[in-house]
């Protein structure tokens, strides 16, 4: 789908995007550090992004967690994660959190998902998540504002999509 031109904000104000990215990846390495692996980070990110109606998203973190590992049929999975056997109980709360601060705006965390999540996973691990979604719900942001196209791959002529549209994240 094509829409008229817009600004595309990490171009035009790169030192704000660099800095974005730098967090970006000061919260990749506090999750590695505290025990998130890259399945979970990318479901919840994939996650997030179809919430927010990213599709720039979603395509860059299922590739990203087709490259961690993930099946096809584990992605498929995710919007409807609550009736599938497919996820872990972490990555269940993961998906769940991740809803949370999708819908922020809603309720906050509420507390019967804040005590819920906080059940199973560690205070370092629940951290961790968090500032991931803070991260990806702030890209999302960003390519929904400016309408980043998620072309046919046949159209990107083998380029690697983050490439293609000058993406760090």
């Amino acid at each position: 789908m094509k829409h008229e031109h817009r600004v595309h904000l990490s171009r035009a104000a790169r030192p704000a995007y660099q800095a974005l990215t730098a967090f970006s990846q000061t919260v990749g390495g506090i999750a590695a550090a505290n025990g998130v692996d890259d399945r979970l980070k990318e479901l919840v990110q994939i996650h997030t992004s179809q919430l927010n109606g990213c599709a720039y998203c979603v395509r860059m973190h299922v590739d990203r967690a087709v490259k961690a590992g993930v099946s096809a049929d584990v992605i498929a999975q995710v919007p409807v994660w609550r009736d599938s056997g497919v996820f872990s109980e972490r990555e269940r709360a993961g998906l769940e959190l991740a809803e949370a601060f999708a819908f922020i705006h809603d309720d906050g965390v509420p507390d019967d998902v804040y005590d819920r999540v906080g059940g199973i996973l560690s205070e370092q691990e629940y951290v961790a998540l968090s500032w991931i979604l803070v991260s990806i719900n702030a890209f999302n942001r960003i390519a929904i504002a400016g309408r980043y196209d998620v072309p046919p791959r046949d159209d990107l002529a083998g380029e690697d999509a983050d490439a293609a549209a000058g993406t760090a994240w």
